[in-house]
């Protein structure tokens, strides 16, 4: 069934709006007519089902028909730090990411960033990240809408890291050396930190640029709190690296059996 993410303001108590680009979906693409339903989630977790009662190419009224429960979100809040990548890649890691569980992306420069920024262009390309992590999150049946952070520089990355549970930094020498995630894992998971805690925890995944990092800002990101830690014997692209990082998390926090 299709799912829209709508503004709180639109999803009142008993009835739905939508409005723009999704009552031109419903109308055009989906040709949906009164009676037929859809999900509406308002991106902080609630989700209802709806039946439509009127429907044009400006506006979709429906009425609630049923609160709905969503268990679609990973039970680690797991941000992506993803320094700059050249082309369309950051475009594809948020895709994908936001499909693999993440629950907010924050790009980032780094010392072997190949891209030019240009922060005057920046609204307009955070406003196309979001609507790439909208339509991710309605395909992929989410119901939280990942975060996508303005850019910042490595020094304002590094002084995030107090904010999170576990920052892993992704080292391909630790890869080298066989020391992988999962060991590290295995010790959070058990850690008196976990144990106790009531709330999910907060995980940031740190990734270099295509060049990687350089020894200096390994050193600068284990001072800052960060574990270094390898994804394999391989060297994978930046795009992939993410992915491949959020599928490991998904597997050790329990979203696939066996916890």
């Amino acid at each position: 069934m299709q799912r829209y993410f709508v503004p709180a303001a639109q999803l009142e108590d008993k009835s739905v709006a939508l409005v723009g680009d999704d009552a031109r979906h419903v109308a055009a693409v989906m040709r949906s007519k009164p009676g037929d339903c859809f999900i509406a989630c308002d991106g902080n977790g609630r989700d209802v089902l709806a039946k439509i009662v009127s429907v044009d190419k400006e506006k979709v009224h429906a009425e609630i028909v049923e609160e709905l429960t969503s268990n679609a979100e990973m039970s680690w809040k797991v941000t992506v730090a993803q320094s700059l990548p050249k082309g369309d890649k950051l475009e594809i890691v948020i895709q994908k990411g936001t499909e693999a569980g993440a629950i907010a992306f924050q790009p980032f420069l780094s010392q072997r960033t190949v891209v030019q920024y240009d922060d005057r262009k920046e609204a307009k390309r955070i406003e196309r990240w979001r609507k790439i992590a909208k339509e991710a999150a309605e395909q992929s049946h989410r119901s939280v809408v990942p975060d996508i952070h303005a850019v910042r520089s490595w020094k304002a990355l590094l002084q995030q890291f107090e904010q999170y549970d576990l920052v892993l930094f992704c080292y391909e020498e630790e890869g080298r050396s066989g020391n992988g995630l999962r060991d590290l894992l295995a010790s959070f998971k058990t850690s008196e930190l976990t144990a106790k805690a009531t709330s999910a925890p907060r995980i940031m995944v740190v990734i270099g640029p295509e060049g990687g990092f350089t020894p200096q800002e390994a050193e600068a990101a284990t001072a800052s709190g960060a574990k270094w830690i390898g994804l394999g014997r391989r060297i994978l692209r930046t795009e992939t690296a993410a992915l491949f990082a959020l599928a490991c998390l998904a597997y050790e926090s329990g979203e696939l059996g066996g916890i």
